[in-house]
Formats: C-alpha cells, sequence, structure tokens
C-alpha cells in the first residue's frame, strides 16, 4: 500500500474544484473499494460547485441528490451549476455531474442568510469518548480474513486515511451470519486540522456521510458488505438537512439506523451531533443492497 504523506491535504485538493466557465467546474475522480467513484466525493464536489456559486454569508441548510450513473475514477468529472432562485433569504442551486457524456450525478441544494428562530432538537443519544475507540487501523487487521482478498485491509485504511472514523459496535463484517438490531454508530472527524470556512465543514461531513450509512441495513440480515462480499450495491439518493454549525475536524457522532429494507433497496436515517449535544445534522440514503446470486 502507499500511502500519501498528508491524505487530508490529498483530499482538500480533490474537492478544490478547477472553474473552467461561469457556472462550469471540473473535478477528477478516484478510486475507491468498487470500481467506481465513490459517492460521497461526487456529492461533495457537487456541493462545492455549488457553493461557489452562492454568497459567502449563505450556508448550505439542505440537499437532494441521486446518484445516476456510476462514476469513472479514471476520468474528470464536469459540474454545470444551474442558478434556480437567489431570493431575499434563500438562495437554491441545481447541479448535474457529467462524465463521457452522461449525466452520473444530480443534486439540488438550498443556502440561507443567518436569522434567529425557535430552536429545540432531538436529544443526543450515549455514546463513549471516541478516544476510547480504535483507529480503523488498529481495528480493521483484526478483520483481514473477513474480507473478500488479501489487500482490502491496506484498501479500506487507505480510503479512510483523511478521516479518523471510530465504530462504536462492532461493526457488519466482524459479524457475518449474525443478525443484529439495524443500528450503528461510528464517530469521525478529519485527520487534521480545516480552515474556517464552513462550507469545507459541510462538505467534508458530507464525504463521510456516504461511507457507512448502509451498515444498519446490513446488520439486520447478518451481511458483512460489500468488502466482504456478501452483497452488492450502491447508493440510489442521499438527502442532508444542516442544523447548527460545527466543525469536521472535531469529533462528530453519526448515530445510525434502517427503518426498512425492500424490494432490493435499503433505507439508512441517521443524526449527527457534535461532541457537546448539539444535532448537526439529519442524513437520509435509500441504496440498491442485494444478496449475490449463485
Amino acid at each position: 500500500m502507499t500511502e500519501s504523506p498528508d491524505p487530508l491535504l490529498d483530499l482538500l485538493h480533490l474537492l478544490d474544484l478547477e472553474q473552467i466557465e461561469r457556472d462550469i467546474f471540473r473535478g477528477m475522480g478516484r478510486s475507491s473499494l468498487v470500481p467506481r467513484v465513490f459517492g460521497g466525493q461526487v456529492a461533495a464536489q457537487a456541493l462545492v460547485a455549488a457553493g461557489r456559486t452562492v454568497p459567502a454569508d449563505r450556508a448550505a441548510h439542505s440537499l437532494h441528490a441521486y446518484f445516476l450513473r456510476a462514476g469513472d475514477p479514471g476520468a474528470p468529472i464536469v459540474y454545470t451549476v444551474d442558478r434556480i432562485r437567489d431570493g431575499r433569504s434563500f438562495t437554491t442551486r441545481r447541479v448535474v455531474a457529467v462524465q463521457h457524456g452522461q449525466p452520473i450525478f444530480h443534486l439540488s441544494a438550498s443556502f440561507q442568510s443567518h436569522e434567529e428562530g425557535m430552536e429545540h432538537q432531538a436529544p443526543m443519544p450515549a455514546a463513549p469518548d471516541p478516544e476510547t475507540l480504535p483507529t480503523a487501523a488498529e481495528m480493521l487487521p483484526r478483520y483481514a480474513d473477513r474480507f473478500s482478498s488479501p489487500g482490502v485491509v491496506d484498501r479500506l485504511i487507505e480510503a479512510r486515511a483523511a478521516v479518523d472514523l471510530r465504530y462504536v459496535d462492532t461493526p457488519p463484517f466482524a459479524t457475518v451470519g449474525e443478525a443484529r438490531e439495524p443500528r450503528s454508530q461510528v464517530w469521525f472527524r478529519t485527520n487534521g486540522k480545516l480552515a474556517d470556512d464552513p462550507l469545507l465543514h459541510v462538505c467534508l461531513a458530507t464525504y463521510v456521510s456516504d461511507m457507512t450509512l448502509l451498515d444498519s441495513v446490513l446488520l439486520a440480515h447478518g451481511r458483512g458488505g460489500w468488502a466482504v462480499g456478501d452483497v452488492v450495491g450502491a447508493s440510489l439518493d442521499h438527502a442532508m438537512w444542516f442544523h447548527r454549525p460545527f466543525r469536521a475536524d472535531e469529533w462528530l457522532l453519526y448515530d445510525q439506523e434502517s427503518p426498512s429494507a425492500s424490494g432490493g433497496r435499503g433505507l439508512g436515517q441517521a443524526r449527527i451531533h457534535t461532541a457537546d449535544g448539539r444535532l448537526a445534522i439529519t442524513v437520509i440514503q435509500e441504496g440498491v443492497v442485494r444478496v449475490p446470486r449463485g
């Protein structure tokens, strides 16, 4: 495995799109565990493109996206932004990501200028101190025999090198064949400090949000996941609501559950809290989750 001297800097470069026209941006793909572009990367890049056409005093408050085709990790991705609306309080953008002349991803995002209003939130669930949990590099080698090939552990560690992601409970690939409650928790933060740009923190959280959300679907059926090889799947759609300011370089608790799976699809929903208990983000995602045919 070849590790970058600074994986977080590599990720930030990946999200730093090239502007090639007023509302057209270009980003690069990057290989992942499966032979397609990681969905969280495309979603984060699309949000970067949208955000760069919005006044700096308007923060992203929601996004709704569809994954249309598998992205080619070896080809550039072109993001075209449509300025749907610029209102007094809200700004709406639509982004289409294109590769090889075909749309692979569609995102709608809304941004809002700051205002005061009513306040309430769901309480933060109980979770252990993230510093007491093993890192990916410490935890993953314990389960090397569960994966579909010897190199998967190294590839998983490399794919997550920019983010410190720690499972609260045993992950799906550790308990194959054992059906469990469809709930999962992870703590995450970037492996390094970030600039004080709110859009950057939102985009980094969007990137990470696609890593583990469907784990809870797998847990309900005793499946280990894509790296184990006992399911095949892909993200279908993704929605996020950003409720309160947060930093992606400080610990965030990703509390995930699956209320339903049917028709070859599984639904995951989650809340992301800051370490001091503030509800920062709500996430919902549906994905294809199929058992391979023999």
